[in-house]
């Protein structure tokens, strides 16, 4: 996994020091001697982890990581802070100014490489989420911005797995002012828990008698409802091989007991907002493919989502040699709808239409909003016959009762229908698209409201 790494510190021997250490597993270094420099860099884009020291002259550490936070093309890089303070306050102080993690010096070389390619992970799905939403909606980054800032960290489901149960009351009564706190105190059951209720953060301690605690992190996020949950772990000093090891397999955070309650209450919230930004960019994508491929007014498939689909399953049925048929729609005299009762009527038509035809045609059909009043549809495994009774269906559907469509009176309503069949290896989708189309205009010049099929 490589990476654009920016090592930020006004100590030269420091920067080498993890220039060092990083370039020797391929990471790409970037530098900066302040924080004005370190701002300047990440405003050009491309910095993939901001590794910053905390006490910098003119400008420290926490006060660049609250501007990288507060700038909507920086606020996604993850901030690693650096430092030599070990107070659990200044801990605080940083997570409340937007790091993502710390490393304490002098770095641990494990810890360092464990929180590195841990938070590169992070920043390359949030990325490609990120990459997808705009692409679909050219949505702006300020957009984003804005939806961060309004996703709150309070009232989280947290999920507390620990077999001690004072250990497990006592994070319980330390969260549950703010959020919703559950207790498991027999882990074996973490997966059924988690399977059952939706949460927003799990808190697996490491001491977990006969359990295996990373192995119980690891079943949590086999389920679906678990997958993205976040997983903060309370450990022990002598736990840190086993916390590098977690970072590794993907454990969000971790810790230290005894627990500091503010320190406690920064992380959770922290890691609660993470995921909810991630949940609220994942519906994003949903939405945004969705009205990538899907015509807004008719509910059908677009034009783009169909092209794409008919050359899948041409492709498909001359590999297999097996039967395929288009059928393209047009809806006869649209526009003297539009021109005498108005686009609203025209809109209603068209969506009726599209149920009609939806209803009227097989489970295994296609179809699709071509475009303005003209529809296609796409039939596999469907030979001349099939493809006659499926277009006269819809033909009759159309035609056999008139439209409510907002005016005084109902309005009548034809449909003139082209269809092509796959009769040849030389077919592509355009040419079966051109016959249809030909098809359809034989259709309209006998008189309309018929079915014609292509002479080829």
């Amino acid at each position: 996994m490589t990476a654009r790494v920016l090592i930020v510190d006004d100590i030269p021997t420091n920067v080498k020091l993890l220039e060092a250490r990083l370039a020797a597993e391929y990471f790409e270094i970037v530098t900066a001697f302040s924080g004005a420099e370190a701002l300047a860099i990440c405003e050009e884009g491309g910095i993939d982890l901001v590794l910053l020291d905390v006490m910098m002259p003119e400008m420290d550490g926490f006060e660049v990581c609250r501007r990288l936070k507060a700038n909507p093309r920086t606020y996604h890089i993850p901030v690693v802070m650096v430092t030599a303070l070990d107070q659990p306050s200044d801990r605080v102080h940083g997570l409340e100014s937007g790091a993502d993690d710390f490393l304490n010096k002098p770095v641990d070389d494990v810890q360092l490489m464990a929180r590195v390619k841990s938070l590169v992970r992070l920043k390359a799905l949030t990325d490609e989420l990120r990459s997808r939403a705009m692409t679909g909606q050219q949505l702006a980054i300020e957009d984003s911005m804005r939806m961060m800032d309004t996703i709150s960290a309070d009232g989280g489901d947290i999920l507390i797995i620990d077999n001690d149960i004072r250990h497990g009351q006592r994070l319980q009564e330390a969260l549950a002012q703010t959020h919703r706190v559950d207790v498991l105190t027999n882990p074996a059951d973490a997966v059924l828990q988690v399977a059952e209720k939706a949460y927003d953060l799990a808190l697996v301690s490491m001491a977990l008698g006969d359990f295996d605690p990373l192995r119980v992190c690891s079943q949590v996020r086999t389920g679906e409802k678990s997958r993205q949950l976040p997983i903060i772990l309370v450990a022990e000093e002598t736990d840190r091989p086993q916390l590098v090891r977690g970072l590794e397999l993907g454990v969000n955070d971790f810790i230290m007991r005894p627990v500091e309650r503010n320190e406690l209450s920064a992380r959770v919230r922290t890691q609660i907002r993470r995921h909810r930004y991630a949940m609220e960019l994942r519906q994003s994508v949903t939405a945004t493919m969705q009205l990538a491929v899907v015509d807004e007014l008719t509910g059908l498939y677009n034009r783009r989502y169909f092209d794409r689909h008919l050359a899948l399953m041409l492709e498909k049925a001359q590999e297999q040699e097996r039967d395929m048929a288009v059928m393209m729609l047009d809806i006869d005299y649209f526009k003297a709808v539009n021109d005498s009762h108005g686009h609203d009527a025209g809109d209603a038509v068209l969506r009726e239409f599209a149920a009609r035809l939806q209803r009227n045609i097989r489970g295994v059909d296609l179809a699709c909003r071509f475009g303005g009043e003209e529809f296609v549809v796409l039939m596999p495994d469907t030979d001349y016959a099939q493809a006659q009774n499926v277009a006269e269906r819809v033909r009759q559907a159309v035609a056999d009762f008139p439209f409510v469509a907002g005016t005084k009176k109902p309005l009548p309503v034809t449909v003139s229908v082209g269809v092509a069949l796959n009769e040849s290896h030389a077919d592509v989708p355009e040419t079966m698209l051109k016959r249809a189309d030909i098809a359809l205009y034989a259709a309209k010049s006998q008189g309309r409201n018929r079915v014609v099929f292509d002479a080829a």
